[in-house]
């Protein structure tokens, strides 16, 4: 499995970043939201540069040149409700591309809620069958949600290719996706911070990224 760590290069994404973790910024949801959205929008750039590309002519008013173009048939799903900022950064980048949504949550197993199961009810998503599959979802703490989602989604197709995406990791879900995904598949992090604390959330992480995108919930 190969990982991409933003955090080890120098990019604005790394501005966002710092914005994303203020406390100060995560008062207002629109910075946040967009913030998530343009992380999305930037790695989704970064990504197109691994597809697979063909020649496509294109006629101009004065004449006529050929242009290489991605010629990936690319199948992009999250995680409901947190991933749908980022997702929609995604689409900005390959609006071509068809969409998947699969609702995996945690759930607290125990009244000190320190142990973690993960919930999978709903899920609309066309076949993965030969389609690049980019599973996008800020959070990779446990693993346990994105692991889910994996195996819900390919169960519908063998995909050509298998991306997966987030804004923070922590190196045990990084580990977890190792026992599940195929070798050759890749992980984008925009940052892997060094754990969770005793509640599962990411340290020094940003929070609840669905109840600073949307509210908290109940």
């Amino acid at each position: 499995m190969k990982i991409i760590n933003f955090a080890e290069q120098n990019s604005v994404m790394n501005q966002y970043m710092a914005e994303l973790r203020d406390k100060t910024y995560q008062k207002n949801r629109l910075l946040f939201r967009n913030n998530v959205q343009r992380i999305g929008e930037m790695m989704a750039f970064e990504l197109s540069k691994t597809l697979t590309y063909k020649a496509k002519t294109v006629t101009t008013p004065l004449g006529t040149l050929d242009i290489p173009v991605p010629k990936d048939d690319l199948l992009i799903a999250t995680v409901l409700r947190a991933g749908l900022p980022f997702h929609e950064g995604f689409l900005h980048v390959f609006d071509k591309a068809a969409n998947g949504f699969v609702s995996a949550y945690r759930m607290y197993t125990n009244r000190e809620h320190t142990e973690v199961g993960i919930h999978t009810e709903y899920m609309a998503a066309p076949s993965c069958k030969g389609k690049t599959l980019v599973i996008v979802d800020p959070m990779l703490a446990t693993g346990g949600s994105m692991a889910a989602s994996y195996e819900a989604l390919v169960k519908t197709g063998h995909p050509k290719e298998v991306h997966i995406c987030c804004v923070i990791a922590t190196p045990e879900g990084l580990d977890v996706l190792r026992q599940t995904l195929p070798e050759d598949a890749t992980v984008w992090c925009a940052a892997i911070d060094p754990g969770m604390n005793a509640n599962k959330y990411i340290v020094p992480g940003f929070g609840d990224c669905g109840d600073l995108c949307y509210g908290e919930k109940l």
